[in-house]
């Protein structure tokens, strides 16, 4: 063994003689002549430059020699390469897709807040009991339409329209076809706040509202169900409740609100629904819509309904409100505070596969070591420092985790493009940050646990790992 260790050390760190050595050895023409040969014109040879990347002995080795040696022993094991990045692969390709798909998520949610209103306000009676005595149960807070009827310039300036909404699952039908759905009894301005438009025919009027006619606009999900062959429905008798009321329109197609299908309704007078279609409890109104001046304006139109139910209910100043309101800038916010909250959760998840590829990193390294603690040795023997070392399988360690980060990425934005062709209805969003994150965070993970391997094999004895077997 040391026979081998000598040949592999002359031919690896041999330096060529100084002349004073060159002086002593005796010359093939000495030997055979007996004479000392002139000598004036035999060149010295000439010292290696002092930035040689092949000396090594006294110095520290290149970095690019260090990174030669470094992809030498992942080359030498490509499988077992492949299956350690496979770790952070998959944490990679986790973290940018599920980012992708919460902030999809969030974005669209916010879009449906925007397109419930403008300058939206809901308002609904507050789930408590109101002149209860004690060991009584009391009596819930419950709106009525005269309430509302209360709005108005003097009252509330700030607000420009307000509707009820009294809501119910309902079924309708025509003919063969029917449809189970949601009824939405209103006040005229409700299609104004809502944003509501029209497909085909017309919306109710306030005189049609105030003698409670009993005329139906369908939602455009329900007309497809009840004309799958699109006829036109205006003038059309159609069953509500087992009602017959008369179709004057259809809405515009408008989407999804949240957990609320926009066109899959039917919508009525509220009175024709209280009065003529439900019963005395279905024909309570729910809660109602209001639309404020302008958005500058929002705040000060909560606090004067606020003021206007104060004096309807007779409730003191400093007791709690009677009705709650909330502005779409604030059903916005606390949609925008759940998406995060979502996507922070859903990143956090994936993270763990990556905390977990790290940990796979750090395995290999090791094992690594222990199969090539007499290379280690060898390399030590010969000259190299501990640094070289630790640079050696630092930078294989962290190879292997940027090399996994990068697949990761493409893996990742091929995930976050193909979810919506899957399913048309998710939305996702690629966003910098977040790729950027990943690539630094596999970096790190190759860096944090890659370092421990390292350090250890660069604290080998050189002596004790050529003895080793």
């Amino acid at each position: 063994m040391w026979d081998i260790f000598g040949s592999i050390q002359n031919a690896v760190i041999a330096e060529p003689t100084t002349r004073k050595e060159q002086d002593v050895a005796p010359s093939p023409l000495r030997r055979a002549t007996g004479t000392v040969p002139e000598t004036a014109n035999i060149p010295s040879p000439k010292p290696p430059p002092a930035n040689d990347p092949h000396k090594r002995v006294g110095g520290n080795m290149p970095l690019g020699e260090n990174l030669r040696v470094a992809f030498g022993g992942l080359a030498a094991n490509k499988l077992r390469a492949m299956l350690t990045m496979l770790g952070v692969i998959i944490g990679v390709a986790a973290v940018i897709a599920m980012i992708a798909v919460g902030e999809g998520a969030r974005q669209k949610t916010l879009s449906q807040i925007k397109a419930l209103g403008t300058n939206l306000l809901l308002g609904e009676p507050e789930r408590r009991r109101v002149g209860a005595v004690r060991g009584r149960a009391g009596t819930w807070n419950r709106l009525k339409l005269e309430d509302l009827r209360e709005f108005g310039p003097e009252t509330t300036p700030a607000v420009m329209n307000v509707s009820p909404e009294i809501t119910t699952q309902i079924q309708v039908k025509i003919g063969n076809q029917n449809a189970d759905t949601n009824l939405f009894g209103v006040w005229a301005d409700w299609f104004e706040i809502r944003n509501h438009t029209v497909a085909m025919g017309r919306l109710f009027t306030p005189d049609e509202e105030k003698k409670q006619a009993k005329v139906v606009v369908l939602g455009y999900d329900v007309y497809k169900q009840l004309f799958p062959n699109g006829d036109d429905p205006t003038g059309r008798l159609i069953r509500v409740n087992n009602i017959g009321v008369r179709c004057i329109g259809v809405l515009a197609p408008k989407g999804s609100s949240g957990n609320q299908n926009n066109d899959d309704v039917v919508v009525v007078p509220a009175g024709t629904a209280q009065k003529r279609l439900l019963n005395y409890w279905q024909g309570r109104p729910r809660q109602f819509s209001a639309q404020a001046v302008s958005e500058d304006k929002m705040g000060e139109a909560q606090q004067q309904i606020d003021a206007l139910f104060r004096k309807l209910y007779r409730v003191k100043p400093g007791d709690p409100p009677t009705i709650s309101v909330r502005s779409q800038s604030e059903i916005a916010q606390f949609a925008d505070e759940t998406g995060s909250t979502f996507t922070a959760l859903l990143a956090s998840i994936a993270g763990v596969s990556l905390f977990v590829g790290g940990i796979g990193i750090m395995n290999i390294m090791l094992v690594s070591v222990t199969e090539r603690t007499k290379e280690i040795g060898v390399r030590k023997a010969i000259g190299a420092k501990r640094r070289d070392i630790l640079l050696q399988f630092l930078i294989e360690a962290v190879s292997l985790s940027v090399l996994g980060g990068i697949i990761g990425i493409g893996l990742g934005i091929g995930i976050a493009l193909g979810l919506p062709k899957l399913n048309p209805d998710m939305t996702t969003i690629l966003t910098a940050p977040p790729i950027l994150l990943s690539f630094g965070f596999s970096a790190a993970v190759g860096v944090f646990f890659g370092f421990y391997p390292a350090l250890k094999a660069s604290k080998l004895d050189p002596i004790v790992a050529l003895r080793y077997e």
